[in-house]
């Protein structure tokens, strides 16, 4: 349940800083200041990465809490490895969201995309050892690449840093795409 809560989160809170306030009307207003669009969208992406950071923090001091009382005994360098990789997915598919709805004048667009490419890449990570002709397409997927069952068997440090460098990357796509299109008033 924790990744999809961290993903609903993350898209949401990428979609709507840039996409979503383009559809309210409130983007003009942000970016009439004397600040470069890249820059914008940097900065949001900043606040989208702090949003996911503290959202995975306040789930690992629950966890930490309440473990003693439910008796999960989980250790806590596996903990905190889980936390990470959920951090790292909610960045990239966040960071993904907010790249979108740079890059292109629709909510439903930067919503849409970043939804339908985590369930393909959990679908392909989860089912590709039931169906070969998934087998290849396995290492489009950050889900696989994080690696399986976190806190049972940790994680995969390689896949992380690919998966983070990734969300990078779409983010810097997404400032550069923002300054050659024409924002919409509503």
């Amino acid at each position: 349940m924790l990744p999809l809560l961290v993903l609903v989160l993350a898209i949401g809170s990428g979609a709507r800083t840039f996409a979503g306030e383009e559809d309210a009307g409130r983007l003009e207003l942000v970016l009439s200041y004397p600040v470069r669009r890249r820059n914008a969208v940097l900065a949001k992406g900043t606040a989208v990465a702090g949003e996911v950071v503290v959202v995975c923090a306040a789930i690992g001091v629950a966890l930490a809490v309440f473990d003693p009382l439910v008796g999960l005994d989980l250790s806590f360098a596996r903990l905190t490895a889980a936390l990470v990789l959920l951090a790292a997915l909610g960045l990239f598919y966040g960071w993904l969201a907010l790249a979108v709805g740079a890059a292109a004048p629709s909510r439903a667009l930067a919503i849409g995309l970043p939804t339908a490419l985590a369930a393909a890449g959990y679908l392909v990570s989860g089912l590709h050892e039931l169906a070969g002709w998934l087998d290849p397409f396995r290492f489009l997927s950050p889900f696989w690449l994080v690696g399986s069952s976190p806190l049972q068997g940790g994680t995969d440090g390689w896949g992380v840093l690919v998966v983070v460098l990734a969300a990078a990357i779409v983010l810097v796509a997404g400032a550069l795409l923002v300054e050659r299109r024409d924002l919409e008033t509503p």
